[in-house]
């Protein structure tokens, strides 16, 4: 397999291409997805034209209406939200809509559809513009939902959410988006939903990381190897369903575990993995089980605030060496 590199925003925009180009019935529909918010579907216009690239009003309630409906007839919709904050706006047509139709009509609606958003801080967008609602979304029964850190990542997955015949939540990193790295070439390498990935081998502590963390937990096992401290770093990259079968292992290995995700740690996917761990490897378990995230507050505009919210490489380390009793 030849390997190129790339960022995750042109990970994700060569994805979307490829897809249309496979299958005439994926469309992409949104506010500003012809220039492309942050860049990430530019270009797409001038290939596939405005019945393919579709510019909406600013009302996100219609949009994903719109894109149930289109799914529900034959199409597979490629809807972007260009702020996850702005996800708080079209919760009807995804929860009570997307997600469910499927249940409700016994099998005779599929709704392959899948919802891309960009989210977190660190770019002074303030309180309205820079949350991150993963686990929300984990909770509804009916959708998937995908977080990846990595331009690889991001392409296979990206490609195996809209082959999906289920609704799929695809939450992007803003911060991330510029982030290079290798990415496959051959336009139908795929990644399957539910699968997790190791990203660096370790003995001593797990650290499942999502998203933004992913980066930042890598560089602090990068880190605390020189003091001869091991640590595995797990991406789930699929939150629902999520490959609950690695972290144990995984856990098994270490007995230790620290969780790392940009959302507020009250009900997060952080407190999902440690009651999950305790109730299925509370045996195996040699420390604490430690969470690392965003305390319950609201983002600031002002950027040093906002920095301070964040959870960073020194909060990882702490949650570590808390882990492995070093405190």
């Amino acid at each position: 397999m030849s390997m190129g590199f790339n960022t995750i925003a042109g990970a994700i925009n060569q994805a979307i291409a490829e897809e249309m180009r496979r299958d005439e019935t994926v469309v992409l529909i949104g506010e500003d997805v012809a220039s492309g918010i942050f860049g990430v579907t530019a270009g797409l216009i001038e290939e596939f034209g405005k019945e393919r690239i579709c510019d909406t009003p600013i009302s996100e309630n219609a949009i994903v209406g719109c894109a149930v409906g289109a799914a529900m007839t034959g199409m597979r919709p490629i809807v972007e939200i260009m702020f996850q904050d702005f996800l708080t706006c079209c919760m009807d047509p995804i929860v009570n809509q997307a997600a469910k139709m499927n249940y409700m009509s016994g099998g005779a609606f599929s709704v392959p559809m899948v919802v891309r958003s960009p989210g977190g801080a660190g770019i002074a967008a303030g309180p309205q513009h820079s949350q991150t609602f993963a686990s929300w979304f984990m909770g509804v029964p009916g959708l998937k939902v995908v977080s990846p850190s990595t331009p690889a990542d991001a392409k296979g997955l990206l490609k195996s959410a809209i082959r999906d015949n289920n609704p799929v939540i695809f939450l992007e990193n803003k911060l991330l988006y510029f982030e290079g790295g290798e990415l496959p070439d051959g336009p139908n390498i795929t990644i399957p939903l539910g699968q997790a990935d190791v990203k660096r081998e370790g003995t001593d502590v797990t650290v499942v990381a999502v998203s933004g963390m992913v980066p930042r937990a890598v560089r602090i096992a990068d880190e605390l190897s020189d003091e001869g401290i091991s640590i595995e770093v797990i991406d789930p990259r699929t939150l629902y369903p999520l490959d609950t079968k690695t972290i144990l292992a995984s856990v098994s290995k270490t007995g230790r575990l620290v969780t790392a995700e940009e959302g507020v740690l009250t009900c997060g996917l952080g407190a999902e993995i440690a009651a999950l761990v305790s109730e299925q490897a509370c045996d195996c378990l040699d420390g604490p089980i430690v969470r690392v995230g965003t305390p319950h507050v609201s983002y600031a505009y002002n950027q040093a605030m906002e920095w301070a919210t964040i959870p960073d490489e020194q909060d990882i380390l702490v949650a570590v060496k808390k882990a492995m009793g070093c405190e």
